[in-house]
């Protein structure tokens, strides 16, 4: 199972709107055993395809990995938030954003129905921590990255940063 690159912001594929997922074969399986690898050797709390360059709806997630824990790993085939409740604010970075953190306002709680690996409908409530990891995935999907979440200001100066470095390159 190779740890595959994690396509970086400008990158176009980070703002496209993935596909819907009809098919459970194989190449499906790899390509989940291979985002898991990438999210644990990252290391991040989720991983979505588009971010390692595969426009489907799909998304891999631990958030019980982040405290050093046991694996939990969660697997989400053509994930639908269904339910939002509340509103919590926290950090959120991204493997697809470099070097780059803010404050982030989200539903506290949400419900996300899809398929899981073997194709078996199956719903997950999240509250907290989860909640902000289903949403910031479930946002890769359809061409969304956190920092579309902040103020005009902070994201232009992260965007003018991001600019000013790769023209140093």
């Amino acid at each position: 199972m190779p740890v595959l690159p994690i396509r970086q912001l400008p990158d176009p594929v980070l703002r496209k709107q993935a596909r819907e997922i009809t098919e459970l074969n194989g190449d499906l399986q790899r390509l989940i055993d291979d985002m898991t690898e990438t999210m644990y050797a990252a290391p991040g709390l989720g991983l979505a395809a588009p971010q390692v360059g595969v426009l489907q709806r799909l998304i891999v997630f631990d958030v019980s990995h982040r405290d050093g824990g046991p694996r939990d790993l969660q697997v989400v085939i053509n994930p639908c938030i269904t339910t939002r409740e509340g509103e919590v604010t926290r950090e959120e970075g991204c493997l697809s954003v470099a070097d780059f953190s803010a404050e982030v306002k989200r539903h506290a709680r949400v419900t996300v129905t899809g398929l899981d690996r073997e194709g078996q409908p199956l719903t997950i409530k999240g509250e907290g921590l989860l909640a902000v990891v289903l949403q910031h995935e479930v946002d890769h999907l359809d061409g969304i990255l956190f920092i579309d979440h902040i103020s005009r200001l902070k994201r232009s100066l992260y965007l003018r940063r991001l600019k000013k470095k790769a023209a140093a390159r």
